[in-house]
């Protein structure tokens, strides 16, 4: 998936201009030298499940890839889950308008096409840990506060997802205007790569949360397989395969200026693992639906296991595609659950429903953050993430 040498950003702001939507960058001109340093160095150097249509395993990325950053969609909705995740929220400061967001979005775009290609940013300080072929992907989406900024109508069937009788939602890890999805294949360049997006939002938002997880998508020998959450499940055995029609039909918006954006949900779930460990095996695969050792789906699953109520026969055909990481703190460990869908609405709300009216995991699983967002369109070379959401005439 290697692209060709990236150019410079495209019109990524005016980072001289003064004013109090100025970038700034931190000096730029006095770091050129160390940019041009760091490009050298850099590339020297309760989780509802979808269903089981296509539900191969996806084409690895593989270890050491670059993923370019351009195509109608961003790549990173539908490239495997690397190691570590960081999920990034922000919100608006009170005078960003729509023309403030361009400007954010067009300096992001020359983050991306840098980061994910090995090379430092402007301004960049630590020019040396960017890092080329680090399987690096930039997501970028807007929430609702984003979308009312900036006088754009959302897509059809972008909506809040309603409280659930479950949840137990904290304020810590919920909402936001901007969501930025980083994933890699280790953590240095990742919280590098972090730093300097978050840094150049400064005049334009400020972080409201920052989520942390960990997959593992291969086995003793580096050959891709499924991952497996903290309760030990095979978790992901029944996503649409990406590039599959059922993938793309799941996914995908079609409607303008949304062409080629998504939807993305994404909730904190708290796993109580102790109470877990101390169910017998029979159980806790009754309760999930599918086998622990292979996630191969029970041959009649109970009313109420997880499997059967999460697919698309119980839901009127709605489907999802998701993405899960784990994560432990020093007092909580879950599932960091996104879920991509052309339609909020449409798609996870029916099948959270459905889950949280019967699902026999509510009794270890908590969802405890929740934020929705409407992932951009992917950018061509010389183009910049959002121009045909915002207009390509919104000043630079």
């Amino acid at each position: 998936m290697s692209g060709p040498e990236t150019p410079a950003p495209a019109e990524p702001g005016k980072p001289g201009k003064p004013g109090k939507h100025g970038i700034g960058r931190r000096g730029f001109l006095g770091y050129v030298g160390s940019a041009v340093a760091g490009a050298a160095a850099g590339t020297a150097g309760g989780a509802a499940w979808a269903g089981d249509g296509d539900s191969e395993s996806p084409a690895p990325v593989g270890l050491g890839t670059e993923v370019a950053p351009y195509g109608v969609h961003q790549p990173g909705v539908a490239t495997p889950m690397p190691a570590v995740v960081e999920v990034v929220a922000l919100d608006l400061l009170p005078d960003t308008d729509r023309d403030a967001l361009g400007r954010l979005l067009r300096v992001w775009t020359g983050d991306v096409e840098a980061l994910t290609t090995g090379r430092a940013t402007p301004g960049d300080t630590e020019p040396w840990l960017a890092a080329a072929r680090a399987d690096l992907t930039i997501t970028v989406g807007l929430g609702p506060g984003a979308l009312a900024a900036a006088g754009l109508d959302a897509p059809t069937g972008f909506e809040a997802v309603p409280p659930m009788r479950h949840d137990r939602l904290q304020p810590r890890w919920s909402g936001g205007d901007l969501v930025l999805v980083v994933a890699a294949r280790e953590g240095t360049t990742l919280a590098h790569a972090v730093r300097q997006l978050v840094r150049d939002a400064v005049p334009f938002a400020r972080q409201r949360w920052r989520q942390s997880g960990f997959w593992n998508g291969t086995d003793a020998d580096g050959r891709p397989m499924t991952g497996r959450n903290l309760f030990g499940q095979v978790d992901g055995t029944a996503s649409p395969r990406p590039g599959s029609a059922t993938f793309d039909e799941t996914v995908w918006i079609r409607e303008p200026p949304w062409t080629g954006a998504t939807t993305l949900v994404v909730r904190r779930i708290s796993m109580d693992l102790d109470t877990w460990a101390e169910l017998t095996r029979d159980r806790q695969e009754a309760a999930l639906g599918r086998t622990l050792d292979t996630g191969e789906r029970l041959s009649d699953p109970g009313p109420r296991a997880h499997a059967r109520l999460a697919h698309p026969m119980e839901n009127a055909g709605a489907r999802i595609v998701r993405k899960g990481a784990n994560y432990a703190t020093e007092d909580d460990s879950g599932l960091l659950f996104m879920s991509f869908q052309a339609s909020v609405a449409g798609q996870f709300v029916p099948i959270q429903r459905s889950l949280d009216r019967a699902d026999s995991l509510n009794t270890w699983t908590t969802a405890i953050g929740s934020a929705e967002f409407v992932v951009l369109p992917g950018f061509e070379r010389g183009d910049w993430l959002g121009s045909g959401v915002l207009g390509s005439g919104t000043p630079g």
